[in-house]
C-alpha cells in the first residue's frame, strides 16, 4: 500500500513539474514576443508617431504579433504590393503591348494597352515596335484612355522628378526625356532637343534642367553645380506628342482617331514583355511608373478602357471583397497619401500571394535581404526575407514574408506614420524586430 501512494505520489510530482516547465516555456516565449515588440515600440524616432504592426503565421492561422493591425495607415509603395498581385492575377503570362485589326486595304487600326516597356531602355527586345515598323498605314485610338496623367493627391510639385512619370495612352521612352551629361545638354529621343533652350548651357557645364508644369518646353538654367545627367518626365498632356514621337521613330504616318476597336475574333493581340521580368523590376526598385501602368493594363483587359478610378472600385467589390478593413485606394504605385490601409490588409493579400501563385515566382519578384531597396538592410537575411518597402516623408511602410530559423514562413506589415524622427532609425528598429523573429522562431 505504501509503495502504491509512494508511486502515486512520484506521479503526481512528475506531471506537476511538467506542467510547470510547459508554463514556463509558454510564459517566455510570450514575454519574448512582448520584449521585442516592446523594444521596437520604445524606439525613440517613433514618439509621437503612429505604428501598426501585423505577424501571422499562416500554417496555424494565428497572429504572433497584431499590434494596431487593423488601424489605417498611409502605406506609400506597399500600395505596389497590391498592384503587384492583381498584376500577376490578371495580366497573364505575357504583357498585351497592342491590339490591332488589319482592315481589306491593309490599314492596320491599333489600340494600345498601356504597355510601359515600349520603347523603355530596360527592354532590348521590342515585339510592339517591329510591328508596327512593318505597316504602312497605322490609324491609332485613344477611345479606350479614360484616365489623367498624375494621379489624385500626388504631390504636383514633384513633377519634373523622375520617379513621378506621368500616367499615359501608351507609353514611349519611359514618358521621360534623358538628358545627357555633357556641357551642351543633348536629349533622348532626339525629339525634344527642339523643345530644349539650352542658352545658359555654356556656363563651364554648370546648369541644370526644368520643365514648364503643363507643356513640353525645357530649359538649362544656370546653377552652382555642374550638370551630371538627368530623366525628367515629358507633359503627356499635349494631344499631339505621341503621335510625333511615334512618327519620329517609325518614320512614317500615324493617324489618331477616336473610335472604338471591339474585341471580335478578328482582334490580334501582339505580346512585348514576360509580365513578370516588368513587375520585377517594379518591386525592387519601387518604380511607380510600372505600377500605374501595371494597374491600367488590368483596366483595359477587364474592362476595355484605362481608368484607374473604375478599375480599383472593380477591384474592391470583387477581387479584394475578402480584406478585413476595406482600405481607401486611389492609385497604383502609393504616391498618393489618400491612400489608406491597415496592416492586416497587406497580410491578407500577402497570404492570398502565396496560396494562388508559385513560391519561386514571388521570391523572384520580390526583392530579398541585401537587393533592391532592401539593398541596405537585412544583408545576413538573404533568402529569409522578401518584401517591399514604403516611403513618403513622415511614413515608412515594410510587408512581405520571413522564413523562420525553424523553416517556418510567416506574412507581416509594419506601417509607420507621422513621425519626426529619423527614417532610417525607424528601418533599422523594425529591422531589428523582425531579425529577432527570424532567429527565435
Amino acid at each position: 500500500m505504501n509503495l502504491r501512494i509512494a508511486f502515486l505520489a512520484l506521479s503526481i510530482s512528475s506531471a506537476l513539474l511538467a506542467c510547470h516547465t510547459q508554463h514556463q516555456t509558454q510564459t517566455n516565449s510570450v514575454f519574448d514576443h512582448k520584449a521585442n515588440q516592446d523594444s521596437l515600440l520604445a524606439s525613440p524616432d517613433l514618439n509621437g508617431a503612429h505604428i501598426g504592426l501585423a505577424v501571422y503565421n499562416p500554417s496555424l492561422k494565428t497572429y504572433l504579433y497584431n499590434y494596431q493591425g487593423d488601424k489605417y495607415f498611409i502605406p506609400a509603395s506597399n500600395i505596389k504590393i497590391v498592384t503587384c498581385y492583381t498584376a500577376m492575377k490578371f495580366l497573364g503570362d505575357s504583357l498585351v503591348g497592342l491590339r490591332y485589326v488589319v482592315k481589306p486595304d491593309s490599314t492596320v487600326e491599333v489600340e494600345a494597352n498601356g504597355d510601359p516597356t515600349f520603347l523603355h531602355p530596360d527592354f532590348k527586345e521590342q515585339p510592339a515596335y517591329n510591328f508596327l515598323q512593318k505597316q504602312k498605314t497605322i490609324l491609332l485610338t485613344d477611345n479606350n484612355w479614360k484616365s489623367k496623367g498624375w494621379g489624385m493627391g500626388w504631390s504636383w510639385d514633384d513633377y519634373e522628378s523622375d520617379y513621378m512619370a506621368q500616367r499615359s495612352l501608351m507609353p514611349i521612352y519611359g514618358n521621360v526625356v534623358r538628358f545627357n551629361k555633357i556641357n551642351r545638354p543633348t536629349t533622348s529621343p532626339l525629339y525634344f532637343q527642339k523643345l530644349l533652350d539650352n542658352g545658359a548651357s555654356i556656363n563651364n557645364g554648370q546648369y541644370e534642367i526644368k520643365r514648364d508644369i503643363g507643356a513640353n518646353k525645357f530649359s538649362a538654367v544656370p546653377s552652382a553645380s555642374v550638370f551630371g545627367g538627368e530623366d525628367i518626365p515629358f507633359y503627356t498632356g499635349d494631344q499631339e506628342l505621341l503621335i510625333n514621337l511615334l512618327e519620329d521613330t517609325l518614320h512614317k504616318k500615324v493617324t489618331p482617331v477616336h473610335f472604338k476597336i471591339d474585341r471580335y475574333p478578328d482582334v490580334v493581340k501582339v505580346h512585348s514583355q514576360p509580365t513578370d521580368s516588368m513587375l520585377k523590376i517594379m518591386m525592387h526598385r519601387s518604380d511607380n511608373f510600372f505600377a500605374e501602368q501595371s494597374l491600367l493594363m488590368v483596366s483595359n483587359e477587364m474592362l476595355a478602357e484605362m481608368s484607374t478610378t473604375k478599375i480599383i472600385d472593380t477591384l474592391l467589390k470583387t477581387t479584394f471583397s475578402f480584406l478585413p478593413q476595406k482600405p481607401k485606394w486611389v492609385d497604383g504605385s502609393g504616391l498618393s497619401r489618400y491612400n489608406l490601409f491597415t496592416p492586416e490588409d497587406f497580410v491578407a493579400i500577402l497570404n492570398k500571394m502565396k496560396d494562388e501563385f508559385a513560391w519561386d515566382r514571388i521570391t523572384n519578384i520580390l526583392a530579398s535581404g541585401g537587393s533592391g531597396t532592401l539593398g541596405n538592410y537585412y544583408k545576413n537575411s538573404s533568402g529569409k526575407i522578401y518584401a517591399k518597402t514604403g516611403s513618403l516623408s513622415n511614413n515608412v511602410a515594410l510587408s512581405g514574408y520571413l522564413i523562420t530559423k525553424a523553416g517556418t514562413t510567416l506574412t507581416f506589415s509594419v506601417l509607420v506614420s507621422n513621425y519626426t524622427g529619423s527614417g532610417t532609425n525607424i528601418r533599422r528598429a523594425v529591422e531589428k524586430f523582425l531579425n529577432h523573429i527570424m532567429d527565435n522562431q
